[in-house]
């Protein structure tokens, strides 16, 4: 199957869990597209679906029912290795809680998945200081995620999840932990990594004024789309 110009195409997604006797279907047949290029947010109350799609599409999860594709492949046929591997090359995740190894400068933690993927010690280090320059912390590159704001730990978190050069960059509430000036620098910094790279974006947000920033908004409730708006751009 071939998605055109979808980065992401969804049919009939449903995730159920099952506690006992009951199940939770936290998806319930979600049907999905999304252009490349596009920055998505995804919204809903809690509990209605939000962060059970993001993990799904970012491959740490996997359907119950339905068919996933993403940049062109049918993900739910791949096996758990490649499904790392695609994780690996064609996917960024920015989480919330920055999930920053403590014991690693921002440099180091940057390294990371350019190490994994198997490049040379130099090439590592020229790719981890150019994106961390683009991403502001040109300066704050040898410091420890102890020794940084809660803004800078989530600008490098994102320069780790932009190191490989993804297709998509998946972002779960990425503002969640931050105040309003550290949450528009990172929303200012996503969007322009959006246009100037030509990334498709996706993100989790609950944050009404967040949606100036998106292209699209998609609404989830009781893990089903309820609808989707243009949002426009922010000034």
């Amino acid at each position: 199957m071939r998605s055109g110009g979808n980065m992401i195409r969804g049919e009939g997604l449903t995730r159920i869990y099952r506690m006992g006797a009951s199940e939770v279907r936290a998806l319930d047949g979600v049907d999905l597209n999304i252009p490349r290029g596009e920055f998505v947010g995804v919204m809903g109350a809690s509990g209605s679906g939000k962060s059970t799609l993001l993990h799904m599409i970012g491959l740490l999860d996997r359907p119950t029912a339905g068919v996933l594709e993403i940049d062109g492949v049918d993900v739910t046929r791949l096996s758990e290795r490649q499904r790392t591997l695609f994780r690996l090359n064609r996917l960024g995740y920015v989480f919330q809680d920055y999930a920053l190894v403590p014991e690693l400068t921002a440099q180091e933690n940057v390294y990371l998945p350019s190490k994994v993927r198997g490049m040379s010690v130099r090439e590592c280090n020229l790719v981890c200081q150019d994106i961390l320059e683009r991403v502001g912390l040109k300066d704050r590159m040898n410091f420890l995620p102890g020794e940084m704001s809660g803004g800078e730990q989530q600008r490098v978190a994102i320069a780790r999840a932009l190191v490989n050069r993804p297709a998509l960059l998946l972002a779960d509430e990425p503002c969640a932990n931050l105040d309003t000036k550290n949450s528009v620098l990172i929303l200012d910094l996503i969007r322009s990594l959006n246009r100037e790279l030509g990334q498709t974006v996706m993100m989790v947000s609950h944050e009404e004024w967040h949606r100036q920033y998106f292209d699209r908004v998609i609404f989830l409730r009781d893990g089903k789309i309820v609808d989707e708006v243009g949002a426009g751009s922010a000034p």
